[in-house]
C-alpha cells in the first residue's frame, strides 16, 4: 500500500460521496432538529453502502462479470426510480403537513436504507476500476471510501439542519426536489 493508492481511494471516495452528501443535506433540511445519534446513523448508513457496493462490484468482476455487465445498464434507472419515489414522498409530506412540528416523524429506517442503496448503486461499477486489486487492497479501498463518505455525509446533514431551521415548512419540499434532481442527474449523466 502506497501514498498513490490511498490518495486515489480518497479521491474515489469524494467522487462517490457527492450524491450521498446531497441526500444527507436533504435529510437535514427535512429534519432540522435531528438528534446526533440519527445524524451518525445516516452518515454510517451511507458509508456502509458506499463500502459495500465497490466490494460487491469487485466480487462480480471476479465471478459473474457477464451477468453484471447486463445489470450495469439498469443502475441509472434504479437510482432514478428510488430517488424520485423518496423525493416525491418528501414533497407530498411537506405540502400535506405544513403546520406539524419537525420533532415528530422524520426519516424512517426503511427510507434511509433505500436512500443508501440509491445513492451508492453507481459505486458497483467501481468494482471494475479496482478489479486488478487483490482482495485486501479492494477491501482497504472500500473502507477508505466509507470513511470519506461518513465525514462528507456528517457535514451534509449538519449543513441541511442549519438551513432547515431557517426554511421551516419549506424544507421538506426543498429536500424532495433535491432528491429528484439527484436522481435525474445520475440518470442523465449515465448516458453522457
Amino acid at each position: 500500500m502506497n501514498f498513490l493508492f490511498v490518495f486515489n481511494s480518497i479521491l474515489l471516495g469524494v467522487g462517490l460521496a457527492m450524491d450521498a452528501f446531497s441526500v444527507s443535506m436533504a435529510n437535514g433540511l427535512n429534519e432540522p432538529y435531528m438528534s446526533r445519534k440519527k445524524t451518525l446513523g445516516i452518515a454510517g448508513t451511507f458509508a456502509f453502502f458506499q463500502a459495500l457496493m465497490p466490494m460487491t462490484g469487485w466480487i462480480c468482476v471476479h465471478t459473474v462479470v457477464t451477468m453484471f455487465r447486463w445489470f450495469e445498464r439498469l443502475i441509472p434507472w434504479i437510482a432514478l426510480i428510488l430517488l424520485v419515489y423518496i423525493g416525491g414522498n418528501m414533497i407530498y409530506e411537506g405540502i400535506r403537513a405544513k403546520d406539524e412540528s419537525y420533532e415528530s416523524g422524520g426519516l424512517k429506517a426503511g427510507e434511509l436504507m433505500v436512500q443508501g442503496v440509491a445513492t451508492s448503486i453507481d459505486a458497483l461499477s467501481v468494482g471494475f476500476t479496482i478489479a486488478d486489486y487483490n482482495v485486501t487492497m479492494a477491501l482497504i479501498a472500500s473502507l477508505i471510501i466509507a470513511c470519506v463518505t461518513f465525514i462528507i455525509c456528517m457535514a451534509g446533514v449538519s449543513i441541511g439542519k442549519k438551513f432547515g431551521m431557517k426554511l421551516a415548512g419549506k424544507a421538506s419540499v426543498l429536500g424532495g426536489v433535491i432528491l429528484i434532481g439527484i436522481g435525474l442527474e445520475i440518470f442523465i449523466t449515465s448516458f453522457f
